[in-house]
């Protein structure tokens, strides 16, 4: 296979206006190959989620281009482009008045998969995610931990097996041992699934541990994609200050 086959998602020379003329992305070119999770790291405001937001058509570029498998995102049919992309975010956004069956069958019987065909994929998605079918299918949301909740969020996303996730801060709302679980999960998953991945956090720590590679946002701009060994050896100062934050938690952590 050749490199160009390998790509799913491509940035080319991608900018973003808001009215008033404020610059939220600018020149961000990146590819991200097949099967590949890609970690978007930076501050808040770095224009993180606004590339995600540009991959399943919820923004438009107002410069430059976004391809997805070779083909540019508008002129893809918005619905089935989504359809085809799961979606986690740190909220969940579950129906409060859907069980947790109900919830993960979502994407699945809009796209009119017959009911045996649902009920074996809920089941399945939920046993990949460590929440067993007759132990949770039939509770709601409210019934379920913050933990719990967000297992069903990543089973929903997976449900209808897209190709591709884009993962919004999803474990950013935890508290740290779930978070650390839920991480350590996803790891896991991915390496039994091989989805292609884009990976928003502002923890270096995260983006070490999940990612294939790391691209560094910094103030609308990407400041460079690293695989995470060159991120930790990296001599560009705005990752060098990322690296010494991490290097001093781990150090706290010891002491």
């Amino acid at each position: 296979m050749n490199d160009a086959a390998a790509i799913t998602i491509e940035f080319r020379n991608v900018q973003f206006r808001v009215a008033g003329g404020k610059v939220l992305l600018s020149g961000v070119s990146l590819s991200v190959r097949r099967g590949e999770t890609l970690t978007l790291l930076g501050r808040s405001g770095s224009g993180k989620t606004t590339c995600l937001k540009m991959i399943n058509r919820l923004l438009a570029p107002t410069q430059g281009e976004v391809q997805v498998d070779g083909t540019p995102v508008e002129q893809w049919d918005a619905i089935k482009l989504r359809r085809r992309i799961g979606y986690a975010i740190q909220d969940v956004g579950l129906f409060p008045h859907y069980t947790v069956r109900q919830n993960v069958a979502l994407v699945p019987k809009l796209e009119r998969w017959d009911c045996q065909k649902i009920e074996t994929r809920v089941k399945k998605v939920l046993d990949l995610v460590g929440l067993p079918s007759p132990e949770f299918a039939d509770r709601y949301p409210h019934q379920l931990s913050g933990g719990q909740r967000q297992r069903v969020g990543l089973a929903r996303s997976l449900a209808a097996d897209p190709p591709i996730l884009l993962m919004d801060e999803p474990f950013g709302a935890l508290d740290p041992i779930t978070r650390a679980e839920l991480q350590m999960e996803f790891k896991k998953l991915q390496q039994k699934l091989g989805k292609t991945v884009v990976f928003v956090t502002h923890d270096v720590g995260e983006a070490l541990l999940l990612g294939s590679r790391i691209g560094l946002m910094e103030s609308g701009s990407l400041r460079g994609i690293y695989t995470p060994d060159d991120f930790l050896r990296a001599t560009d100062t705005a990752v060098k200050a990322y690296v010494e934050v991490f290097r001093a938690g781990q150090q706290m952590f010891r002491n």
